[in-house]
């Protein structure tokens, strides 16, 4: 029989009526004669208050406990979920990570998946159990402790799950009804994608596009898994298809641009007079990337002398004091004069494999950007997207600008 797995995030399970409105979805999927495994986050804002108790208890917990702690809020939606799946008549148990198991590394808080034996799934499979499975946590083999993925790691743990059990897909319910073209509050033209391509989908959500994690995506296309991105409050009799994650080689007509997401998280640092010696750029990221903080965009600009040189670079807006601080700390051996910085920028990108079969796509849109009086700080690229560094108060008017030059308002 096919395997589905369906994911459910805080939004679709926030209450009883909600988790009852889930399960009709789940029972819509096993009538139509698939074998349903359903992972499911925390009710909406409890990871939040979870963490939050965490913190009120001590400044310098313990990792391992911290994981026992919010790993919880998914442990009761699966057993909620269990319970109104049996009050409708069908077979369901809870799973719990370490129950099945899902093996992690030892990075708690933050821990990747190692492996999955998806053995007694399919087992409970055949006694016609609907396997209701706690998304966000696994176990570290070495200690039998308990570890979570991170925010968002629920849809981690579906796509490993879907790989693990060799699932014909793996459905992303969330509080939207797919992949747009941008943000519809910042563009209402924007438009939902029938389909996009696994790599497409790991630049937005990497990007500043929030529908699916950036591992989740990673590990779908490293494992095949088709993954779909629908709307959990849809009619659960009458449901939208949303959009499929796929191949490129499944996308019969691709768009050159297919998506323009943003990103307001970040923080722009610039280092002036910086000696133009060898090791001088090691000297200046190494000491970041062991802090394990993640530099992007970077520029370095000779000065008319060639003995010096300017570097800007962005990071998150999150680490940015920490940032500051390691290359105050190393500036003697940098050899930096002033560090400058801002706060008030915003990233934007426009993603599409289309890009690499056509030429001047960036510089339409440097010349677009250039006729709303809009200054570009920065630019990266790669071989299907480009980013920008602009000031934050032209976020609005970039976007609908990207947007329409590549006709993504068009239906």
């Amino acid at each position: 029989m096919a395997r589905l797995v369906m994911k459910f995030g805080g939004t679709s399970v926030a209450n009883i009526e909600r988790i009852r409105n889930v399960a009709r979805h789940v029972k819509r999927e096993i009538e139509a004669g698939f074998d349903v495994a359903v992972v499911v986050s925390a009710m909406s804002g409890k990871t939040n208050e979870l963490v939050g108790w965490v913190n009120d208890s001590s400044k310098h917990y313990d990792a391992c406990e911290y994981d026992a702690v919010v790993a919880s809020g998914e442990q009761v939606t699966a057993g909620l979920l269990a319970i109104v799946l049996r009050e409708m008549g069908l077979q369901a148990r809870s799973w719990q990570g370490w129950q099945i198991p899902i093996e992690t590394d030892n990075a708690h808080g933050s821990a990747r998946i190692a492996r999955i034996d998806g053995t007694k799934l399919i087992e409970g499979f055949g006694r016609g159990e609907v396997a209701v499975i706690a998304g966000f946590q696994g176990v570290e083999p070495a200690t039998g402790r308990i570890a979570t993925l991170g925010r968002g790691g629920s849809d981690t743990s579906a796509v490993a799950v879907a790989a693990a059990i060799d699932a014909d897909r793996c459905d992303i319910y969330t509080d939207v009804d797919g992949v747009y073209t941008t943000d519809p509050r910042v563009v209402p033209k924007a438009r939902r994608l029938d389909k996009v391509a696994f790599e497409e989908m790991l630049e937005m959500a990497s990007l500043g596009a929030k529908v699916l994690q950036v591992r989740s995506v990673e590990m779908a296309m490293v494992h095949g898994v088709k993954t779909y991105v629908r709307s959990s409050f849809d009619d659960p009799e009458n449901p939208r298809q949303g959009t499929l994650i796929c191949d490129e080689e499944d996308i019969l007509e691709q768009q050159v641009v297919t998506g323009i997401a943003f990103s307001k998280d970040e923080a722009q640092i610039t280092l002036r007079k910086v000696a133009d010696n060898p090791g001088v750029a090691a000297a200046i990221f190494q000491p970041l990337a062991d802090a394990n903080i993640n530099v992007d965009m970077i520029i370095q600009v000779v000065s008319d002398d060639a003995a010096h040189t300017d570097i800007t670079f962005t990071v998150a807006a999150a680490e940015f004091e920490r940032a500051r601080a390691i290359l105050e700390k190393g500036k003697a051996e940098i050899g930096f004069t002033t560090l400058q910085s801002s706060g008030d920028v915003v990233k934007i990108s426009a993603i599409g494999v289309g890009m690499r079969s056509h030429a001047g796509v960036a510089a339409a849109a440097f010349r677009a950007l250039a006729e709303k009086s809009i200054n570009i700080r920065a630019i990266t690229t790669s071989e299907i997207k480009f980013s920008v560094l602009i000031d934050a108060a032209y976020t609005e008017l970039a976007v609908r600008t990207l947007h329409s030059l590549y006709g993504l308002d068009k239906a």
